[in-house]
């Protein structure tokens, strides 16, 4: 069994990792922090996260629980999964991250830090995502320059980044797909008289409304047909299944950074 540590325990994704740890037979929950200052610091993991009492007390901090695990699970937000990733760097603690907005300099940070040490690193964890990412680069090639590309993903009214992490990683695939360079063909806005479509954008458009957990479609527009390849997500179980099939995995291989595509073995 691998001995997890989870960040952001009080969070969304922090709670459901917590949550599927405790059905899984291949990682064990060994510490669960928060920042310094959070209400749930000194409170049982298991009534933070909704499933009885643990016997664990929420940290305040990674180096208060790092000698008790041996990966590191971090859903958080930027600057705070920058900060832990520094932590763990500086002592070789194995790292999932799975926290999206992460971009320009922060990225490459990360980037840097995470080959010092084994690290996935992943705009979504889900496995059927992840097929997706391989299909998506597949259909692109096929279809070429007379398919227009649109993506739209819709996600709950509380998320804070757009596009999703995820978005930004289709469109990545689809424009390395097409021999494009998405800095000067992507579109995240349209309105006003904009005139025709040019045969190069790559359409990246944002809803957010209620509680939708997350959904991604990719439109392929010919003329007189279009394909259509769409994810959604019912729930976040599956990101926090991939997230602890990501964890049981990097703590076997060299240093390193990989992302769920090596997890999978899709590449």
């Amino acid at each position: 069994m691998v001995r997890a540590i989870v960040a952001g325990a009080a969070g969304r994704m922090g709670g459901r990792i917590i949550h599927m740890i405790q059905q899984s037979k291949d990682v064990t929950l060994a510490g669960a922090f928060e920042r310094h200052g959070h209400p749930g610091v000194g409170q049982d993991v298991g009534q933070i996260a909704g499933i009885g009492h643990l016997g664990l007390k929420v940290a305040a901090s990674l180096k208060d629980v790092m000698k008790d695990g041996e990966v590191l699970i971090d859903f958080t937000s930027p600057e705070a999964t920058l900060e832990n990733l520094r932590t763990a760097s500086s002592h070789g603690l194995p790292v999932v991250i799975g926290t999206t907005g992460i971009t320009g300099d922060m990225l490459w940070e990360v980037k840097d830090l995470a080959k010092k040490l084994r690290c996935v690193l992943s705009p979504n964890m889900s496995v059927g995502v992840n097929v997706m990412f391989r299909i998506a680069a597949e259909m692109a090639r096929h279809l070429g320059k007379d398919y227009d590309i649109e993506i739209l993903e819709v996600h709950h009214r509380m998320k804070k980044d757009a596009p999703s992490g995820t978005a930004m990683r289709l469109a990545q695939i689809l424009a390395s797909s097409t021999g494009r360079n998405l800095d000067e063909v992507a579109v995240y806005e349209r309105k006003g008289m904009i005139g025709e479509r040019t045969d190069k954008e790559i359409g990246v458009q944002t809803w957010r409304a209620g509680d939708i957990t997350g959904e991604h479609t990719i439109m392929f527009g010919g003329i007189g047909e279009r394909l259509e390849l769409i994810h959604r997500a019912h729930n976040r179980d599956n990101f926090a299944r991939g997230a602890l099939r990501a964890a049981a995995w990097v703590v076997q291989q060299p240093n390193g950074l990989y992302d769920m595509q090596d997890v999978l073995g899709l590449k």
